[in-house]
């Protein structure tokens, strides 16, 4: 469990919600992504999904799924590479950019356990759970995923499905080119 205290969690309300109004403002974050956004949840990802699937299904097409689901993916976002991504995403700089990279960069923590602690150690790659930024800088960590993909594609925080209409081989290689962006993108950001 992480302990934050009640100060900082003031602030983060605070810069969560203007950097929220922001993204929403100028639709920088995808229609894709229903996880932590307000007015979407899993249930509008699922009737989106179940609703595109049931329109090929009734036109008598044949449809691939592909679940992924990127193990640990909060644990392991890199600061440097989420930072980077605030920064051109958002255009953030200045003190909002020096706050949010202070507050990822500089984030320690330790272990107690039966009253016995470890040392202090800096935490070099998370987006952190718990928080109220967290789960904003994960999805703007992932708004990218989308780029290049073709296909209908559906993310809930870090589930993600992909889904194609396979009428011919052409679309069962439009299929695995839309993988390999994905494992491209993967790659790129070491989750």
């Amino acid at each position: 469990m992480s302990l934050t205290s009640q100060c900082s969690k003031l602030m983060e309300f605070i810069i969560r919600d203007v950097i929220v109004e922001y993204l929403e403002a100028n639709q920088l974050l995808k229609d894709s992504q229903h996880g932590f956004r307000t007015g979407r949840s899993c249930l509008t990802n699922i009737l989106v999904f179940l609703d595109k699937i049931t329109e090929w299904v009734d036109q008598g097409e044949v449809v691939d799924v592909v679940f992924l689901f990127f193990a640990k993916a909060f644990d392991k976002a890199p600061h440097q590479r989420l930072l980077l991504k605030v920064l051109v995403c958002l255009g953030i700089g200045g003190k909002l950019f020096d706050w949010i990279s202070n507050w990822l960069l500089n984030y320690t923590q330790r272990v107690c356990i039966n009253g016995i602690v470890s040392v202090w150690k800096l935490v070099l790659s998370r987006v952190p759970q718990g928080s109220v930024l967290g789960p904003l800088l994960f999805l703007i960590f992932i708004t990218d995923l989308d780029l290049n993909v073709h296909n209908v594609l559906l993310k809930f925080a870090d589930d993600t499905k992909i889904c194609i209409r396979i009428c011919n081989s052409d679309d069962v290689q439009k299929l695995q080119e839309d993988l390999n962006t994905l494992q491209e993108w993967q790659m790129a950001d070491a989750i």
